[in-house]
């Protein structure tokens, strides 16, 4: 199979199932078969220029960000089932295409057929949504408040994004900020396992950065990707994605807080791609980006990174890279210096994998001690990653069942109980 087919194939499909139309009503309005719309969408064979135009004339403009967002929110909103297949690597690489970025500053005020009239409040209206609901994010987890996110986006983000605005630079913040709500929609739902609607979100996020010229924007979304493309087992992909997040501008144009982001996972990819010497070097340039923070004039998504963060993610890179002691200490470290209260379940997670690094280097009772404090800190958090923990938990406990390790079996329940509780 072709890879660029199946990526050209993937977005077809992305677009015909946002407006809800099977494959067989989309055949009876445009001249191919059923059959052969499923080769064209699946890879098999390769768009030709007159599918596409086909697709276009059905679904609008494939690549304009505006339509593309507020079909996803729809679909979201309505909880097609489409929504919750799995993840497309095809879909996600479709971003690293030369094509996918290209600017279409079609968007100019002069240009805008809507009514509403836009200005500085309404992009201020927008970036507090994103504030308030990414440190809601970080307390309780991405299961909280995400369908709020997406009806906001829909219902009124996308009039917004349709609007006639004061002044071109007001346009270009009004795509900035829909696009860190889109990314944030996205975010939260790979962190309750929801990653083919959290893979859209994000595709679609980068492209509102590209309308917004927005660089670093652009980085941060495509380090998110990197980083669900890792979780998931695809780390050529998500090396691939890191390497575009700190290409050019997007990494020498953002403030040295999100260059630290973006250097760490791209080292995390390193790691995960078996390039340890590379990834070592990346996570000296984030040390060092981290340590040029000033504070000032810092975008608010990256409000959450800091040396608790920085840690973890060395952690992960050096766990992943093997080198187990170095990662107990990192994760030991993330531990100390994390405000527990503001970042309570990335706290648990951070417990959770310290956990199972020391029971991997045959620590169980301490780990046992680690994970107590995991699952004390999951109280109230609704996350597929605090699950994520939870399982592993169980898995690696239940050989040593019934031996005598103090708490293993409280332990075990614990794990079970939270995983009841929660749904799953």
């Amino acid at each position: 199979m072709d890879s660029h087919a199946a990526i050209v194939g993937a977005q077809l499909r992305a677009v015909r199932e946002a407006a809800a139309v099977s494959l067989a009503a989309l055949a009876g309005q445009i001249p191919f078969s059923k059959s052969a719309l499923a080769y064209y969408e699946t890879g098999e064979r390769i768009p030709t220029t007159d599918v596409i135009a086909w697709y276009e004339r059905r679904f609008g403009d494939l690549q304009d960000p505006v339509a593309t967002l507020l079909n996803l929110g729809r679909a979201d909103v309505e909880r097609r089932a489409f929504l919750r297949a799995g993840y497309s690597t095809a879909l996600s690489g479709s971003v690293l295409l030369p094509h996918w970025f290209r600017h279409t500053p079609t968007r100019a005020p002069a240009t805008r057929t809507g009514t509403r009239h836009v200005g500085e409040a309404d992009v201020a209206a927008v970036r507090e949504v994103a504030d308030v609901f990414s440190r809601m994010d970080q307390r309780l987890g991405g299961g909280h408040g995400r369908t709020a996110v997406a009806q906001y986006l829909t219902n009124d983000v996308t009039h917004y994004l349709n609007g006639s605005f004061t002044s071109d630079a007001v346009r270009r913040e009004m795509f900035s900020a829909s696009a860190e709500l889109a990314y944030l929609a996205g975010w939260m739902a790979f962190d309750n396992n929801e990653h083919a609607i959290a893979q859209r979100y994000l595709a679609a996020s980068t492209k509102l950065a590209t309308e917004a010229d927005d660089a670093p924007l652009t980085g941060h979304v495509l380090r998110a990707m990197a980083h669900q493309a890792i979780d998931l087992g695809h780390p050529e992909l998500g090396l691939q994605l890191a390497e575009d997040s700190v290409s050019g501008s997007r990494y020498t144009h953002a403030c040295p807080r999100e260059r630290a982001l973006l250097k760490v996972v791209h080292a995390k990819a390193l790691s995960a791609a078996g390039r340890r010497a590379e990834s070592a070097k990346a996570l000296l340039q984030a040390e060092q980006d981290l340590a040029a923070v000033s504070g000032d004039d810092e975008p608010r998504r990256v409000f959450f990174f800091g040396e608790a963060s920085l840690a973890h993610e060395t952690a992960c890179a050096l766990r992943d890279s093997g080198n187990l002691t170095a990662a107990e200490e990192q994760f030991e470290l993330s531990v100390e210096k994390r405000n527990t209260k503001g970042f309570k379940r990335t706290h648990a997670v951070t417990l959770g994998y310290l956990g199972t690094v020391q029971a991997k280097r045959g620590e169980l009772e301490q780990a046992c001690a680690t994970w107590t404090s995991s699952l004390d800190a999951m109280d109230g958090v609704l996350s597929g990653r605090t699950r994520n923990v939870a399982r592993d938990i169980r898995a690696t406990v239940t050989p040593y069942l019934g031996q005598r390790i103090d708490g293993i079996n409280e332990i075990a329940e614990r794990a079970t109980q939270y995983l009841t509780t929660n749904g799953i």
